[in-house]
C-alpha cells in the first residue's frame, strides 16, 4: 500500500494518466498476451488491478479523480485513498491519505509546492469550447494540439514528447503530470485497418501506446522518484447487450484497470 500523504508530503513529483475508455478486460488480456511490456514493468506483479470508475464518460470520472475519488476495488472493504479532500470534523481518514484542504486536488497540490500540468487528449481537454475548458482549467499549465486527439495514428507519440519536454523544463520542483492517452478513445480501427472500432482494435491502440507510455516512463525515472498512477477514466461498449459506447452503466464502461506503484 502506498502512502500517499508521506511521497506528497516529500515533495515526490507525480505522474498520472488516464487511458481514455480503456476497458480492463481489454487491458488484462493485452498485458496477459504480453503485448504491453513496458506498462507491465511498473504494474504491481506485472498486472492490472480491476477497479470500478466513479463516472461513465471523461467529464464526470476526471472530476471525480480530482476531487478525491479514484476508481473503487469491486468490494465491499475498500483500500484507504490516496488523496481526499478535507472531510467533515467527524470522520476520521486513514494517515497514509493525502488530505488536501482545497475544492481540489490541484489546488491542493499547489498549497504544497507543485506545479500541475495537463498533456490533453481528447476534446474535453481542448479548450475549443466553454466545456472543454473546464478540466485543463484547473491547471497551472495545459498541453493540447490536434495531434494529440484520437483520430491521429500517433497521438500517443505526440503526447509523450509534449510531457517529457515538459518534465524537462520543471527539473528539481514537485510535479503533477497528468496525460489523458486519447489513442484508446475511438476512432481506434485504424489499428488494425478497419472503419469499425472493437475490442481488438482498442487492444492495438494499447499496444501501440505501450511503446510510448514505455518512453515516458523511462525519461521521467532518470529524473528522480515519482509516484504513477494509471488508470481508464471509464470503458467502452462495442455492441455487448445491444450498448455501444460510453455514459451508460453497463459492466464494459464501469469495469477499468487501475494500478499504482513508485518509481524507480
Amino acid at each position: 500500500m502506498i502512502n500517499a500523504a508521506e511521497v506528497i508530503r516529500s515533495g515526490t513529483s507525480i505522474l498520472f494518466v488516464t487511458l481514455d475508455s480503456l476497458r480492463y478486460d481489454v487491458a488484462r488480456a493485452t498485458t496477459h498476451a504480453g503485448r504491453t511490456p513496458r506498462l507491465a514493468k511498473v504494474l504491481p506483479a506485472g498486472q492490472w488491478e480491476e477497479r470500478r470508475t466513479p463516472g461513465t464518460f471523461t467529464l464526470p470520472a476526471h472530476i471525480a479523480f480530482f476531487s478525491g475519488f479514484l476508481p473503487k476495488l469491486p468490494q465491499p472493504i475498500q483500500l484507504p485513498r490516496l488523496w481526499e479532500c478535507r472531510p467533515p470534523a467527524f470522520k476520521a481518514v486513514d494517515p497514509s491519505t493525502f488530505v488536501f484542504d482545497a475544492p481540489n486536488l490541484l489546488e491542493g497540490l499547489a498549497q504544497h509546492g507543485y506545479r500541475t500540468v495537463c498533456i490533453g487528449g481528447v476534446t474535453y481537454f481542448s479548450r475549443e469550447t466553454p466545456l472543454g475548458s473546464v478540466l485543463p482549467g484547473l491547471f497551472h499549465e495545459d498541453h493540447w494540439r490536434r495531434e494529440f486527439c484520437s483520430f491521429e495514428i500517433d497521438s500517443a507519440r505526440h503526447q509523450v514528447d509534449r510531457a517529457l519536454e515538459v518534465a524537462d523544463s520543471y527539473d528539481g520542483r514537485p510535479l503533477f503530470l497528468f496525460v489523458n492517452v486519447s489513442a484508446t478513445h475511438v476512432p481506434h480501427g485504424h489499428y488494425v485497418g478497419s472503419s469499425t472500432d472493437s475490442w481488438e482494435s482498442q487492444s492495438a491502440a494499447l499496444a501501440y501506446a505501450d511503446e510510448h507510455l514505455g518512453r515516458l516512463l523511462d525519461g521521467l525515472g532518470r529524473s528522480g522518484r515519482w509516484l504513477v498512477i494509471l488508470c481508464a477514466d471509464h470503458g467502452d461498449a462495442f455492441g455487448e447487450d445491444g450498448y455501444h459506447g460510453r455514459g451508460i452503466a453497463h459492466p464494459t464502461v464501469m469495469n477499468v484497470p487501475f494500478a499504482a506503484a513508485l518509481l524507480p
